[in-house]
């Protein structure tokens, strides 16, 4: 596996503890040269100094709500660079309102918006990243358990992780001509930003530890090191693919 040189933009470094930060450290770890975008000017106090940390002179904020924003990233980031070869798409977002509580409630605003930033933006990178991706680039994003089976608490996010399953394969489908490869992550249930609106993480992984075949829970360089094989050429015939990175808990049927 050699990724000295290459280029990545990551989607979705909110702290140290985002699974986009381990996938980061990880792909720089390999000389892979970065690109970092955060949501807004909340995130920029914790996120400059993670790009300070690990020398990246790219970092732009970028509300992928906006294709606005999203258009004006893909500029700034041309003028600089010819090509990217790797996408790394981490990004989930549902009001608070419309978490833990039965999914029959969810609202109009709260639907709509988990499966615009969750889902769409990786549809709306793809697509305005295009003229800069080539044959042999690596497209990831990161799903969870939560997109095939009823998951407590998770509600809209789960009709949201199913979405983007399924754009995933449409996706391999569609840029697979160009040989853009495009997969996913299933990972298990760790500590971030995300993850600490969903109610009941602990039981959860209480339960993995006793429950799954390794016996444990998983920790973020499990998911950053199955990231580097899906987004080097190890995975070249690998597109499409939902790969999960879970300690086994999703084999079980209890």
């Amino acid at each position: 596996m050699n990724m000295q040189g290459k280029k990545a933009l990551i989607l979705g470094i909110a702290n140290k503890h985002s699974i986009a930060y381990g996938i980061a450290r990880s792909l720089k770890e390999q000389g892979v040269e970065l690109a970092i975008s955060y949501a807004g000017p909340a995130l920029a106090k914790r996120v400059h100094p993670i790009a300070e940390e690990l020398g990246v002179d790219l970092v732009y904020e970028c509300d992928l709500s906006k294709d606005y924003d999203i258009k004006n990233m893909i500029s700034l980031l041309a003028e600089v660079w010819d090509s990217i070869d790797y996408i790394v798409h981490s990004v989930a977002f549902a009001p608070s309102a419309d978490l833990n509580i039965p999914f029959h409630h969810t609202s109009r605003h709260g639907f709509l918006t988990a499966m615009d930033i969750s889902v769409y933006s990786l549809l709306a990178v793809a697509r305005e990243a295009e003229m800069l991706l080539h044959p042999g680039s690596s497209i990831i994003t990161l799903s969870y358990y939560g997109a095939q089976k009823v998951v407590p608490n998770y509600g809209v996010m789960g009709i949201a992780k199913a979405a983007l399953e399924a754009t995933v394969r449409y996706l391999a489908y569609s840029m697979g001509e160009h040989g853009i490869r495009v997969n996913a992550i299933s990972a298990g249930p760790i500590r971030t930003l995300s993850s600490s609106a969903i109610g009941g993480i602990s039981q959860m992984q209480r339960r993995i530890e006793k429950s799954a075949p390794l016996s444990r829970n998983i920790e973020q360089e499990d998911i950053a090191k199955t990231a580097l094989y899906l987004l080097s050429d190890l995975s070249s015939g690998v597109t499409g693919d939902i790969l999960f990175v879970d300690a086994g808990i999703s084999i079980m049927a209890y």
